[in-house]
Parts: structure tokens; sequence; C-alpha cells
């Protein structure tokens, strides 16, 4: 098993939507290929953000987003996100998500960023290891929000 994390690219597109179709399976379809192509492109184009894919054998199989945001504080260092963390269910417990998960913790560091933060909804106590042994701390902060569903 070969696996490589690389950054997503617009052709990358379906297995993309396939890989948050596991994260988000109550999600709606997109209303077109072209919707969804816009969509995607948008956030590759946006100052910050960046997708990582992470291949096994050439097979997308897991995959997070970075974005590195500009600050006011902390001299202006930038602070940086990971968000929609998945694996593909044929591909987890391989250590997979956490080589993503790492990629994403090692580009924050090259831009400077003084913290990354990653937050998520699973109570499970597997998943909440799982970020632990990524290197994330559990009890640094706590997050609050309000959604728009």
């Amino acid at each position: 098993m070969t696996a490589a994390v690389r950054t997503a690219t617009l052709a990358d597109r379906t297995a993309l939507y396939d890989l948050y179709a596991q994260l988000q399976p109550a999600d709606p379809p997109w209303p077109s290929e072209a919707t969804a192509a816009d969509a995607l492109s948008k956030v590759l184009d946006h100052p910050g953000a960046t997708i990582l894919l992470c291949e096994v054998d050439g097979v997308p199989a897991s995959t997070c987003t970075l974005f590195v945001c500009p600050n006011f504080t902390r001299s202006g260092r930038p602070f940086a996100l990971i968000e929609n963390v998945v694996t593909h269910r044929d591909y987890r417990k391989r250590g997979l998500g956490r080589q993503v998960v790492q990629r994403a913790i090692e580009m924050a560091r090259e831009h400077g960023c003084y913290r990354v933060t990653l937050m998520t909804g699973s109570k499970r106590e597997e998943t909440l290891r799982f970020y632990e042994a990524a290197g994330m701390n559990r009890n640094s902060k706590t997050a609050f929000e309000v959604r728009f569903l």
C-alpha cells in the first residue's frame, strides 16, 4: 500500500464529492455538475484554503480542508482551521486520516500560524482519541456555534 498526500484540484471533484457524502450522508445532491464545480473552484481559489487528498495506490481515500486565516493579534501571526476530515469507509483504520490531518498541521506551521484548530461534532471517544493521536488537544478551547440550516 502506497499512500501519498497531495493538494486537491478541480479534477478531484467527483472523488471529493464521494468522500464528503460519507461525512454528511444527509446532504442533498448537487443541483448540477456546474454548481458543484463552481463551489469547489471557490474553495480552491480562496486565499489560504487548501484541500488535502490522501491517495492509496492512486485511489482517493482521505481528505481534509485547511484554512489559514490572517490575524491582527499575536503580532499578525495567522491561525488555521481544519475542516471536513473524512476517510473512505473502505480505508479506515490504516492511518490515512492521521496522515492528512498531520500534513495540514505541518502546513499551518509552515505558514507561521500560532495555532491550528479542529472542531468535531462527534462525541465518540474513538473519534476524539483519533484527533488526539494526530496531535490535537481536546481540552484547550471551548467551541460555540450558531447553525443556519
